[in-house]
């Protein structure tokens, strides 16, 4: 997140059995926590505000229509911290359609070099404003599961809500 003299604001709920704590600037969402047990560095220079502040309703009401089914894409402001190389996997993550998903490999296809799948990976990984962001649609080669921030249980959630994950009972 930005600087130390920057204002900011925290919140949290819980939205469909899952502990989001939002982090909030007055330029936008800065970081989405999804069960954290320990909170992130940017907590200790937050003030903390409650989950119906005003600041943080729109984001917090876009979510519960999310896991309500009735929202694939947000509209938030968001403010994006990262370097040059994260913002352009972040970027891309985002083109990735609502029930879809596609491998590390083919993530790092779309980024012009195949050879940069451990770089788009670890990018992946530390994209700071989860389901916003949908990092949580891309998985390994072979269809599996990989990490997430999380917990993988949150990440087949996701998925399976978004249509494009199910437990194979049938198949």
């Amino acid at each position: 997140m930005k600087t130390s003299t920057e204002e900011l604001y925290f919140a949290s709920d819980t939205i469909d059995g899952i502990q989001f704590v939002i982090i909030i600037s007055n330029t936008g969402i800065g970081e989405i926590l999804i069960n954290k047990k320990q909170a992130a560095n940017s907590l200790s220079r937050a003030t903390q505000v409650s989950a119906d502040d005003p600041k943080f309703i729109n984001a917090f009401s876009q979510l519960r229509e999310y896991f309500k089914r009735e929202r694939k894409e947000f509209e938030l402001p968001l403010e994006i911290v990262g370097t040059e190389f994260q913002k352009k996997v972040w970027n891309e993550l985002t083109k990735i359609p609502y029930g879809q998903t596609i491998s590390y490999g083919e993530l790092a296809n779309r980024m012009g070099d195949k050879n940069l799948m451990r770089a788009v990976a670890a990018a992946n990984g530390a994209n700071p404003i989860p389901i916003i962001i949908p990092c949580h649609r891309v998985i390994g080669a072979d269809g599996s599961l990989t990490g997430y921030g999380g917990g993988l249980d949150v990440k087949q959630k996701l998925l399976e809500l978004e249509g494009s994950w199910s437990l194979g009972l049938f198949s």
